[in-house]
């Protein structure tokens, strides 16, 4: 593993939330980008539902790539990684597991997360190489106790659920074994989405950001004077 990569994935674990752009428009996705950059989130990540989305990754890895890590979501083929990599993008997201898509993004030298969701879909796309194993949809199967009985026979996986993750639910992810998490409209609301709303959405990473800090801190061993 390169030390760039191995950094990527230290940094996504010290984040420990990435917050998922799925807009009707480029302008909007690089908005709502924005918008959590400055609310104290500096991952993002573009999914390739995002109308010019390999365009808008390549903006804003121009304008942002000093203040946030930008990733490619939703990618489904071996081509999409090429041109995603080639835009910027310094992590693979992919719905579910697919052999070519981990094997052109190990290629790439890019941290890749095979969606999965069933414990030998689990295994099945860390042994193909995945850095994270992203649990999706983790929340329409018992969310943070799905967690924490994936994590009692996999510890040494590394699990991203995603999926209904909320304000609620950062705590008792985290508190089960979660590496980081991966939420959508709940972090980036839709109304605020269509208008464009920067501070709505900068609000609303700035408490997502601090209830991860939250449990990150209760998680950390306590020093004994």
């Amino acid at each position: 593993m390169s030390k760039k990569k191995k950094e990527v994935q230290q940094h996504i674990q010290q984040v420990g939330i990435i917050p998922v752009v799925r807009a009707a428009s480029a302008e909007a996705a690089i908005t709502a980008a924005k918008a959590v950059c400055h609310g104290g989130i500096p991952i993002v990540e573009i999914t390739m539902t995002v109308p010019d989305a390999v365009q808008v990754i390549a903006e804003l890895t121009l304008s942002l790539s000093r203040q946030v890590m930008i990733g490619a979501g939703t990618v489904m083929d071996a081509d999409a990684v090429r041109l995603c990599v080639n835009a910027g993008a310094q992590f693979i997201v992919s719905p579910g597991f697919d052999a070519e898509v981990v094997k052109q993004a190990n290629a790439e030298n890019v941290v890749m997360m095979s969606g999965a969701l069933t414990p030998t879909e689990v295994i099945t796309a860390w042994r193909a190489g995945s850095d994270f194993v992203k649990i999706f949809p983790c929340s329409s199967v018992g969310g943070p106790a799905y967690m924490r009985a994936l994590k009692a026979v996999l510890p040494q996986i590394p699990m991203i659920p995603t999926g209904g993750v909320n304000l609620a639910t950062i705590g008792p992810y985290l508190e089960a074994g979660a590496s980081a998490l991966g939420a959508g409209s709940e972090l980036i609301a839709a109304d605020a989405l269509a208008a464009r709303d920067f501070e709505a959405i900068s609000a609303s990473a700035t408490r997502f950001a601090a209830a991860v800090r939250e449990q990150q801190d209760r998680n950390r061993p306590s020093r004994v004077a």
